[in-house]
């Protein structure tokens, strides 16, 4: 992957679910050469706070659970990619009606047990919820919620309403969650906007080799 400066806490946030945003973390993802938003552990932690997976102060944590660790933090990086990558194929064959690869599957069950091994249900003012049961020396964690999230998306009706963006490379998935289910774009400000830039162009082309008034 191409890898472009720092950029991952700016990323639109528009796939309607926190596991769909973190396939996202790639532009162009199904181009020949999709750019990569991820490109330090650094950058993970910063979309992880973007995306509020963590707050400031789980960030910082860390940050310097990561300067102490320098190999480990590279090792989380990798593994959040290969994560993502997965995932990414995962949801790819459920809008084909296809089954996944199993090797796919295999690292997605992974961190789904991990994260749940990591998880409980505690009481809170207005009854129960789930709480993380957080190791200070794992710099991963910021991934339970993402697996956790995925899982729920992978389970739910809410799967029907898959999509992956046209726009030529573009790759983002999303949940169409309009009232008529036509949400075709990613973003109009992004794809919807080029796509209707190359329409113009070409009816503005094919009234130039005619001769007709446009």
């Amino acid at each position: 992957m191409d890898v472009t400066p720092s950029n991952a806490a700016q990323q639109s946030l528009v796939g309607g679910r926190l596991c769909l945003d973190f396939i996202n973390t790639v532009d162009e993802h199904a181009s020949a050469h999709p750019i990569e938003y991820l490109t330090s552990y650094t950058e993970l932690v910063a979309w992880s706070q973007h995306a509020q997976v963590l707050t400031a102060a789980e960030g910082q944590q860390l940050l310097t659970g990561a300067a102490r660790y320098p190999d480990e933090a590279s090792a989380t990086l990798a593994a959040a990619i290969t994560f993502r990558e997965a995932l990414y194929r995962i949801f790819l064959a459920a809008l084909a009606e296809e089954t996944p690869a199993t090797d796919d599957l295999a690292i997605f069950n992974a961190a789904r047990a991990h994260a749940l091994a990591h998880s409980e249900i505690a009481a809170v003012d207005n009854g129960f919820a789930w709480r993380w049961k957080v190791d200070t020396d794992d710099l991963g964690w910021m991934l339970w919620p993402i697996t956790l999230s995925a899982a729920d998306v992978l389970l739910s009706p809410d799967l029907r309403q898959l999509k992956e963006c046209p726009g030529p490379g573009c790759g983002w998935l999303f949940l169409d969650t309009s009232k008529n289910h036509t949400r075709r774009w990613c973003t109009m400000e992004g794809c919807g906007n080029r796509a209707k830039a190359r329409s113009h162009y070409q009816r503005k082309r094919q009234t130039t080799q005619t001769g007709e008034p446009s």
